[in-house]
C-alpha cells in the first residue's frame, strides 16, 4: 500500500520480513514435523515464510515493478522475563519513482468537477482494519480479524496505473485534476480528503459506488478498505476523454459525486432514501485535541555474553545457517527483478549470481547513465538493550549499504522510516519516544539527511490461549529504514564480487565502530541463546560522514575493486559473502590474539571491507585515517579457493570456500525444498560444490557494429505495433528497444484492434509483450489468444498480417505464450510447443545463459553460435509439445532458435540453468520462413549493457541483445 502520485512511476520494490526465531540446532527437522513449540492454532513462522513471500511476489510480478531490496530478520528469545520476537511478522513493500514538477503541487478542485472512483469494486474486506491492526494479535474476534484481511487484485491495479500513465503523459491536456489513493478507512477517508485538499466540498451517491456484495450496509460500502482503487476529480469538459482512456484500458470507473463550493460532505442513498452522512467539513477535519501520553522508563535485567571460549568453526557454521544471515535466494528468485528494463543493479552479483548486493540501482531513462539507488537498514533486536542505538544503527546500515552506489553527497540521501512498536507494553512507549528523538532530532540533522515519509504500526504483540495457559510474544521496537538517492553514474556501482583478474590486491577493513567490538544483540549472541549487555552504536556521526565522502572519492577515481558493508554476522560474514560472490579464496590475518578473535570477527558494529590494488594500499589507508576512519590491511586473495583466517600470523581456521557456501545456502535450499519442486531445489543446492566457470559471453558479432548506416541516413522509421492486452506490463521497455533500433513504436492495446480504432495494415512489425494478460487465470496467454481467435475482426487482421511477406513478429514471455496458441493463423508454425507451468512449480526470475542456434529467424540473423545471458521472468515457460514426434520435427526443421545452456556451455535440462524445465533447453522458436520468432526470455530488458545483472567490462552502450532489434530494422529495409 502506498500513495502513487500523479505521474509517479514506481520502479523498485521493497520486501522485508521479520519472523519468529528459527535458529535452533535442528530447526529444519522441527519444521517438517510441525513441532514449533506452539499449538497449531497459531500460524507458525515456517508457514509465514513459505506462503507470505509468494503472495507478495505474485502481486509484485503481476503488477509489474522490479523487486530489488529486502531483508529477513529472524528473532525470538526469552529476555528480561518475557518472550520477545516476531510472532506477528513485519512485511514492508514500497518503492520509489519519478514525478513531473507540474504534478507536485495539487490545484483547487472547481465546483461542479466530477468525482470518480476507478479500479476494483467494494467488497466486505478491511472493515475494522484500523481497529484490528491496533489490537494485540489474537485478542480480537476471529470474524473481525478475517474481515480485516485484504484481498489482492494486481491486474485491476495495473489497469488503473495504465489509465493514470495515459493521463499524465498528455501533459497540459491531462484530464485528471486531483487524485488520491484508497487506503485505511476506504472511501470514507479517501473521498473527503480528496475534496478537502482541493478546497471544496462534495455530494456523493452511495449506490453509484461499484460493489460486488449487494448485501453490504451503507456503512460497509462507505468504509470498506477494498484496495486497487483510486479516487479523483475530473473537470466536466475532460470527462469524455477520461472515459475513453478507461474504456481503452478496460479499467472500471464510476462517477460517484460532484464537487461543491459549499464545504459539506453529503452522502445520499437512493436505495434506502436516506443520507448516511451529512456534516460540515470543519467537523470532519477539525483539529483533534492533543493526545497526552505518559511513558515509563524500564531498565532491563541483562546478563553478559562471553564469547572468548567459543569455537570459531562451530560459531561460523551456526551463523551462516541463521535465516537472518543465510542466503535469501529462495526469496529473491520468485520476484521479478528486470521488469521495466531500467534496473542496473539487482540483488544477484557477478557471474555466479550470488544474492549479496548492498543496494539496488535503476536508471532514470532508457538513454541515460543517471539513476536512483535504494537500500535498507534495520537492527531491531538491539532495541531490547538500547533502543536509540538500534535506531542509529538502522540509519547507519542504510547509509553503508547505499554508499555502494555513486552519490554526489550524503545530504542527497532521503529516508523512509517505518516504525513498529508494541504500544502500551511497559517500557515500549518510552523506547519509541527516545528513539524517534535520537533519530529525527539528533542523528539525521547532524548528517544533513531528511526523513520525509514513513509509516507505523503500534500493535507488535501476539497473545493466545493454548487451552492451558495464556501466552504472548512481543516484538522489540522495530525501525526499518529505506534510503533513496540520485546516482551520478549507474555504471560505478560497487559490488561485493572479489576480483581475481585485477592483479595484486589487498582487503581493507574499515572499522566505523572504532574498535568497540560490542557483541550485544549480535547473531552470535542469539545462536547462543543470549542477548548480552552492550550493543553496537553510532556515537560519532562525523566518522560516518568521513567514511562516506572518502568512499565516494575513491569510487570516482576507480580505486575500489569490491565493496561490502559489515552488518548481521559481523566481519566474518562480510568476508565470506565477498568470497562467495567472486568464487575465490581469501587469506585473512587479524591483528588480534586468538582469544580476542571471536569478538573481532563476529561483532556487528558499522563498517565495511574494500578490495583495492596493492600499490594503492598505503595511500588509501591514509585517506581514510585522515577522515577519522580506522582502516586495517587484513589480507588478500588466494589461489586455493580456501577461506583462511590467521591471528597474528598463526593459522587458526581454514575451509574450502565451497563448503562454507553450501552451509550458507542450506537454509534457502530447505525452504525451497518444502515450498517448490524438491528435485529442483536439490539441483540448485549442489551448485556450490560443482566446478563452475560462471556466466560468460561469446558473440559471433560486435554489439557496437553500425549495421544500420543506410537506414539512419534515410531517416525512415517504420512503424512497429507494441501490442498489449490487459495485464501486460513489459511494453514500455519493448518500445524503447525498438525506438533505439530506428523504429517508430506505437502503443497498441487489443481494445484498439477489437473496436477498429487501429488496424495492422500500416505496421511492418508486430510485437506481443510480456506480463500477465487476464492475470493468466486461463493459463499462459490463452485468454489473450482467444480474444483474437474468437473475434472475427481481430482474427482477420492478424491472419492477414502474418501472411504479408514484408512483416515480422516477435512474441516475448506472455506474448510468446499467446502467439504459440495462434498456430492456425501463422504459416509454418505447426510444430510449435505450448508453454506450461515451470518444472520448479514456481515463478522464476533469473539471469540465465542461452545459446543461439542456427535458424531461419530473421531476428536472430548473424547471432547463431553465440552464447550470452538474458533476463528470465515467468511462471509458465516450460515448452510442452503435442508429441515427441512434433519436437523432433521442430528440431529437424531447424526452427529452434534459443536453448538454455549451463555455464560449461552444454545444453541443459538441469535447474536452475534451465529455469523452467523445457526439454532440450528449448526456449525460443521461429516459423519456417523466419518472420515470426517466439521466446520466453526478455531481450528487451537487457538491450543496454547497464541493464544486465553482469556483463563483460569491454561492452560499451549496447548489450548483446541489441542486435536482435537491429536485425529487425535491417530486415524491413
Amino acid at each position: 500500500e502506498g500513495a502513487v502520485g500523479l505521474g509517479a512511476k514506481p520502479k523498485a520494490g521493497l520486501v522485508g520480513f521479520s519472523v519468529s526465531n528459527l535458529c535452533i540446532p535442528n530447526f529444519l527437522q522441527a519444521w517438517e514435523k510441525e513441532d514449533y513449540g506452539y499449538p497449531n492454532r497459531i500460524v507458525s513462522a515456517l508457514d509465514i515464510m513459505l506462503e507470505g513471500p509468494i503472495g507478495g511476489a505474485a502481486f509484485n510480478n503481476e503488477f509489474g515493478r522490479p523487486n530489488l531490496c529486502g531483508y529477513f530478520r529472524s528473532f525470538e528469545l526469552n529476555f528480561d522475563g518475557c518472550r520477545r520476537g516476531y510472532h506477528k511478522p513485519i512485511m514492508i513493500a514500497g518503492g520509489h519513482g519519478n514525478i513531473r514538477s507540474e504534478h507536485v503541487q495539487k490545484k483547487n478542485i472547481e465546483s461542479g468537477d466530477k468525482l470518480l472512483v476507478i479500479g476494483g469494486p467494494a467488497m466486505l474486506i478491511g472493515l475494522g482494519g484500523g481497529a484490528a491492526s491496533s489490537m494485540k494479535a489474537g485478542s480480537s474476534d476471529v470474524d473481525l480479524d478475517f474481515g480485516s484481511v485484504q484481498r489482492q487484485n494486481p491486474e485491476i491495479e495495473r489497469r488503473c496505473q495504465e489509465v493514470i500513465d495515459q493521463c499524465w503523459q498528455l501533459g497540459e491536456e491531462n484530464p485528471i485534476a486531483f487524485i488520491h489513493d484508497v487506503g485505511a478507512g476506504g472511501l470514507s477517508n479517501a473521498l473527503p480528503e480528496l475534496v478537502k485538499d482541493g478546497g471544496a466540498g462534495g455530494n456523493f451517491e452511495l449506490r453509484k459506488i461499484p460493489s460486488d456484495d449487494l448485501g453490504m450496509s451503507p456503512m460497509e460500502i462507505w468504509c470498506n478498505e477494498a484496495q486497487e482503487r483510486y479516487v479523483l476529480a475530473v473537470a466536466g469538459k475532460n470527462l469524455d476523454r477520461f472515459k475513453a482512456i478507461c474504456a481503452r484500458e478496460r479499467c472500471p470507473y464510476a462517477i460517484v459525486g460532484e464537487a461543491t463550493a459549499n464545504l459539506m460532505i453529503r452522502v445520499s442513498d437512493t436505495l434506502l432514501n436516506t443520507s448516511p452522512v451529512d456534516l460540515p467539513m470543519s467537523i470532519l477535519f477539525g483539529k483533534p485535541p492533543r493526545i497526552h501520553l505518559e511513558a515509563e522508563t524500564l531498565s532491563a535485567r541483562t546478563s553478559p555474553f562471553f564469547a572468548d571460549h567459543l569455537d570459531l568453526r562451530n560459531s561460523l557454521e551456526k551463523i551462516l545457517r541463521h535465516p537472518t544471515v543465510a542466503s535469501k535466494s529462495f526469496l529473491v528468485t520468485i520476484g521479478d527483478r528486470s521488469v521495466g528494463g531500467m534496473v542496473a543493479r539487482d540483488q544477484m552479483i557477478g557471474p555466479w549470481q550470488v544474492p549479496v548486493a548492498d543496494c539496488a540501482v535503476t536508471t532514470t531513462s532508457y538513454d541515460s547513465y543517471h539513476g536512483e539507488a535504494m537500500a535498507m537498514g534495520e537492527r531491531t533486536p538491539l532495541a531490547l538493550l538500547n533502543a536509540p542505538a538500534s535506531g542509529r544503527m538502522a540509519i547507519g546500515e542504510a547509509i553503508t549499504n547505499i554508499a555502494a552506489s555513486r552519490i554526489a553527497k550524503l545530504s542527497d540521501v532521503c529516508l523512509s522510516a517505518n516504525w513498529m512498536c508494541a504500544a502500551g507494553t511497559p517500557g515500549e512507549d518510552e523506547k519509541l519516544y527516545s528513539t524517534v528523538k535520537a533519530v529525527g532530532m539528533e542523528l539525521c540533522p547532524r548528517l544533513g539527511i531528511g526523513i520525509p515519509v514513513g509509516k507505523d504500526s503500534m500493535s507488535m504483540s501476539t497473545i493466545w490461549d493454548d487451552g492451558i495457559e495464556s501466552k504472548s510474544v512481543t516484538a522489540p521496537l522495530s525501525l526499518i529504514v529505506s534510503a533513496f538517492c540520485p546516482v551520478l553514474d549507474v555504471r560505478s556501482t560497487l559490488t561485493p564480487q572479489l576480483r581475481f583478474d585485477k592483479g595484486e590486491s589487498r582487503l581493507l577493513f574499515l572499522d566505523l565502530g572504532q574498535g568497540a567490538n560490542r557483541l550485544g544483540g549480535s547473531i552470535l549472541a542469539q545462536v547462543n541463546n543470549c542477548m548480552g549487555e552492550e550493543c553496537p552504536d553510532l556515537e560519532n556521526p562525523s566518522v560516518l560522514q568521513g567514511f562516506f565522502d572518502t568512499l565516494q572519492d575513491l569510487n570516482q577515481s576507480g580505486d575500489i575493486l569490491a565493496y561490502h558493508d559489515r552488518s548481521d554476522g559481523g566481519l566474518i560474514v562480510t568476508l565470506t559473502e565477498m568470497s562467495f560472490a567472486g568464487r575465490v579464496g581469501i587469506t585473512i590475518d587479524i591483528a588480534q590474539s586468538a582469544s580476542k578473535l571471536i569478538t573481532t570477527l563476529f561483532n556487528e558494529e558499522l563498517g565495511a571491507v574494500i578490495q583495492i590494488r596493492s600499490k594503492d594500499c598505503s595511500k588509501i589507508v591514509e585517506r581514510f585515517r585522515e577522515a577519522g576512519v580506522i582502516a586495517w590491511d587484513i589480507g588478500t586473495l588466494n589461489n586455493d579457493d580456501l577461506i583462511c583466517i590467521k591471528a597474528r600470523g598463526k593459522l587458526v581456521f581454514t575451509e574450502p570456500r565451497s563448503n562454507l557456501e553450501q552451509i550458507w545456502a542450506e537454509t534457502s535450499y530447505r525452504m525451497a525444498d518444502l515450498r517448490d519442486n524438491s528435485e529442483c531445489a536439490k539441483e540448485e543446492f549442489s551448485k556450490a560444490l560443482v566446478s563452475d566457470p560462471g556466466l560468460s559471453v561469446g558473440l559471433s558479432y560486435d554489439p557496437e557494429e553500425k549495421v544500420l548506416a543506410p537506414a539512419i541516413l534515410s531517416g525512415a522509421k517504420p512503424r512497429v505495433a507494441i501490442l498489449r492486452e490487459q495485464g501486460v506490463n513489459g511494453h514500455v521497455e519493448m518500445a524503447a528497444a525498438f525506438d533505439k533500433a530506428m523504429f517508430s513504436s506505437l502503443d497498441v492495446h487489443m481494445s484498439d484492434i477489437l473496436t477498429g480504432r487501429v488496424g495492422l495494415d500500416g505496421f511492418v512489425g508486430l510485437v506481443a509483450c510480456g506480463g500477465f494478460s487476464y492475470g493468466d487465470v486461463l493459463g499462459a496467454g490463452q485468454g489473450w489468444a482467444r480474444t483474437i481467435l474468437f473475434n472475427s475482426r481481430a482474427r482477420d487482421q492478424f491472419e492477414h498480417f502474418f501472411r504479408r511477406s514484408e512483416t515480422f513478429s516477435l512474441g516475448v514471455c506472455n506474448g510468446c505464450q499467446m502467439l504459440s496458441q495462434l498456430r492456425d493463423l501463422i504459416p509454418g508454425s505447426q510444430f510449435w510447443p505450448e508453454f506450461k507451468r515451470n518444472r520448479s512449480e514456481q515463478f522464476e526470475a533469473r539471469f540465465s545463459l542461452v545459446k543461439i542456434e542456427k535458424s531461419p529467424s530473421i531476428l536472430l540473423d548473424t547471432m547463431s553460435g553465440s552464447h550470452l545471458p538474458i533476463a528470465i521472468a515467468h511462471g509458465e515457460g516450460r515448452a510442452q509439445f503435442r508429441s515427441a514426434v512434433a519436437k523432433k520435427q521442430l528440431e529437424t526443421a531447424g526452427l529452434v532458435g534459443i536453448r538454455f545452456v549451463d555455464n560449461n556451455l552444454q545444453i541443459t535440462s538441469t535447474y536452475p540453468a534451465n529455469p523452467n524445465g523445457s526439454p532440450g533447453g528449448i526456449t525460443g522458436v521461429c516459423s519456417e520462413d523466419g518472420r515470426v520468432t517466439l521466446m520466453m526470455p526478455h531481450p528487451e530488458r537487457v538491450f543496454r549493457a547497464v541493464q544486465n545483472s553482469w556483463y563483460p567490462e569491454n561492452w560499451g552502450e549496447n548489450g548483446g541483445w541489441m542486435r536482435l532489434f537491429l536485425n529487425a530494422r535491417r530486415f524491413v529495409g
